[in-house]
């Protein structure tokens, strides 16, 4: 079977509701088989009606305990609901360490609930690679909301931000993360930020401090686009443990899909940024893969040969194997 007739297979049975040709699938886009890359191309067409919530903070603030009281809340009106869970790569192996799916096992047997535990594999901003291709597939297969959790491995994931739809900030309560936030710019891409553990001592202060603190401007951000966004994001309590306040957010979250339909067609600066996002990825990775090609691999182990010794500075470096591979296209 070539790879076109098994992205077209895989494809037509993961629209049709087979969840096992679905991980299949995913498997196929996060290891950038020629199959994964063809199915991404058939599928990207379908792909643009899901709401996209990219959900990130610090490790520890509850994020997956969160997401899996959103996905229950929002199966109860009966809506088909994927996660995207990004954790950290193991070393030896480059897969998954942590296994979101663990915590989220009360909706494994949900046929309409698809969660998908993704490996960073050294991918920066919280993301893996594979995050935007893999659910654009999920949108395609007929998931109206998708959950993108982010790796939670510090304060500089923010680049969620340029592929989602609303982003959600978690913050723990008496962790100081409500002051490590706002200097590390976590807050400033937040379109809702969510105090979790509100059950516990200090949630209610920490809520009113970064309502008091959070002063966004109504410029647009670059990276963010010219999407709608509030002047300044809503700050929400909930313990996801309980449930209390879930409600509420995924409300809010509704109310965000609902102005991003009345904008669509006016604001096409997300869009673009979102397309910016997926091929600049895209073209750093085929640029290293076509340098490690036999035919420059020589060139390229030898430019950074050069570098390393100082003999070379870097920015030169990168002008050379740029210009190698535009000779090499022109011949």
């Amino acid at each position: 079977m070539t790879a076109d007739q098994r992205a077209e297979a895989l494809a037509a049975a993961a629209r049709g509701g087979d969840r096992r040709a679905l991980a299949r699938l995913l498997s196929e886009v996060e290891d950038r088989t020629a199959a994964g890359e063809a199915a991404v191309r058939r599928l990207y067409g379908e792909a643009g009606a899901a709401h996209l919530v990219g959900v990130t903070g610090a490790p520890g603030a509850g994020k997956s305990t969160l997401v899996a009281a959103l996905v229950g809340e929002a199966r109860k009106s009966g809506r088909s609901v994927a996660v995207l869970a990004v954790d950290p790569s193991s070393p030896i192996t480059g897969g998954a360490i942590l296994g979101d799916r663990v915590r989220m096992q009360q909706h494994a047997s949900d046929p309409d609930v698809f969660i998908r535990s993704m490996a960073s594999r050294g991918h920066g901003g919280g993301l893996a690679g594979a995050t935007i291709a893999a659910a654009s597939v999920l949108a395609a297969c007929g998931f109206e909301l998708i959950f993108i959790e982010t790796v939670g491995t510090g304060q500089s994931e923010v680049e969620v931000a340029s592929i989602a739809d609303t982003t959600v900030v978690v913050q723990a309560p008496e962790m100081g993360d409500e002051v490590q936030a706002i200097k590390a710019g976590l807050l400033e891409v937040a379109d809702l930020v969510v105090v979790t553990k509100g059950d516990r001592p200090g949630a209610e202060r920490a809520a009113a401090q970064l309502r008091g603190m959070l002063t966004v401007g109504a410029q647009h951000d670059r990276a963010l686009g010219d999407r709608p966004r509030p002047k300044r994001p809503d700050v929400l309590l909930a313990s996801g443990a309980i449930g209390t306040g879930v409600p509420e957010i995924l409300a809010a979250l509704d109310r965000r899909a609902a102005a991003r339909g009345e904008h669509r067609d006016r604001s096409p600066a997300a869009a673009l940024a979102r397309a910016e996002a997926q091929v600049a990825g895209l073209l750093g990775e085929r640029i290293a893969r076509r340098l490690r090609d036999p035919q420059h691999d020589a060139r390229r182990l030898e430019t950074l040969a050069a570098v390393a010794a100082h003999e070379l500075d870097p920015y030169t470096a990168a002008d050379e194997l740029l210009a190698l591979l535009a000779a090499g296209a022109k011949g």
